[in-house]
């Protein structure tokens, strides 16, 4: 799952209601043949930590990176106390969307933050912090090569590759860790250069976020080629 290789669809009907709440989940492409985001995977991988351990992940996430990185803002089920500064999301037209109070987690989507609290998680990502060596590796470790499910004729990008859960770019700064994030009416990015220790995080409450990649990268880390933005634009 956390190389996007299952062969499961993204979503295979509502993205609000993922397909294990109403009817059985099919594969799509073959395991381990390709990459395809899932959605429906990270659902499913939910439900296996919280099998293999009896608790929910909220009460995991809490436990294992909200709480020792001190991300008090944020939570995967809605808190009354978010009130006071949620953003309202904006479709393509402009419009604002309806606040979404989750009382359920949900891996794949529902997580509520701030953009410092997320900072701290990024900084965490970046050197490896609360992990042991061998799994910090896994973070920085190619394990799957790029080339998406359906694209048979597309060759692999050689400057793009996943580990365990982040993508890896081969940038004109030197290698860097990054993804995105998109729930339609909100879309974030980030990318890391560990050996700079500098990194852009951004947050956006518009359908047309994503729009401000190149420019931002450019601003904040130089003039260069981050390779994600290009990879990010043909999915």
């Amino acid at each position: 799952m956390l190389t996007h290789t299952t062969g499961l669809p993204n979503w295979a009907d509502n993205p609000l209601e993922p397909a294990w709440a109403t009817s059985p989940l099919s594969f799509r492409f073959a395991p381990d043949s390709c990459w395809n985001y899932s959605g429906e995977g990270f659902v499913w991988l939910q439900h296996t930590l919280e099998q293999l351990t009896g608790e929910s992940v909220e009460t995991l996430a809490q436990r294992e990176a909200f709480g020792p990185l001190k991300m008090e803002r944020s939570s995967f089920q809605w808190q009354p106390r978010f009130a006071g500064n949620v953003a309202w999301g904006h479709d393509d037209a402009g419009r604002p969307t309806q606040v979404r109070h989750f009382a359920q987690p949900y891996a794949a989507y529902s997580l509520l933050t701030t953009a410092a609290d997320y900072n701290r998680f990024l900084q965490a990502l970046s050197n490896g912090r609360g992990l042991k060596k061998s799994t910090a590796r896994l973070l920085t470790t190619a394990a799957s090569e790029a080339n998406r499910c359906g694209r048979a004729a597309t060759p692999t990008d050689p400057f793009v590759a996943w580990a365990l859960g982040v993508g890896l770019a081969s940038t004109s700064a030197g290698p860097a860790l990054w993804h995105w994030g998109d729930n339609g009416d909100f879309r974030g990015f980030f990318l890391a250069l560990p050996a700079r220790r500098e990194s852009l995080l951004f947050f956006t409450n518009s359908a047309h976020g994503h729009e401000l990649t190149d420019d931002l990268l450019h601003l904040f880390l130089g003039p260069g080629n981050y390779r994600a933005t290009q990879w990010l634009a043909e999915e």
